[in-house]
């Protein structure tokens, strides 16, 4: 991948695993003929070479076509005052074919609704990564 873009972080090297035992299967979705390993992760490469974790490919939400991942939207979720824990999963849309949902746990003696996460987050990213839906919960798993 280019510079600055995302994609899933592959590894390859002696100490990577020769494939799952007893499931070729398997062994042939992660393990690439030259001995490349597909780590389900995605990241960026910056400038100097650094490499930074993005999300889980499998947790990535496609929505109208635009990739959205999870973990940015639970940073900004995590910086609304009212929020104690936040986990961001995707639900199927007849229209837009998945929807990002957030599962909000909110601090003890505070109080929100849907339409106030969803504006907080409207202020910080763009709109199509911001939840659809909001579930208040009392714990996420």
């Amino acid at each position: 991948m280019p510079r600055g873009e995302v994609g899933e972080l592959m590894v390859r090297g002696p100490i990577v695993m020769m494939g799952y035992f007893g499931d070729d299967e398997k062994t042939r979705e992660t393990l690439e003929p030259d001995g490349w390993l597909h780590t389900g992760d995605l990241g960026t490469m910056d400038e100097d070479g650094r490499v930074y974790m993005v999300d889980r490919k499998k947790d990535m939400i496609l929505t109208g076509g635009y990739n959205v991942y999870p973990a940015e939207i639970e940073r900004v979720l995590a910086g609304h005052p009212a929020v104690a824990l936040a986990a961001v999963g995707k639900q199927e849309d007849e229209l837009k074919g998945e929807i990002a949902k957030a599962y909000v746990v909110l601090k003890e003696g505070e109080t929100g609704d849907e339409q106030e996460i969803i504006t907080f987050c409207r202020e910080k990213l763009a709109a199509y990564k911001c939840p659809r839906k909001v579930q208040f919960v009392a714990d996420v798993p």
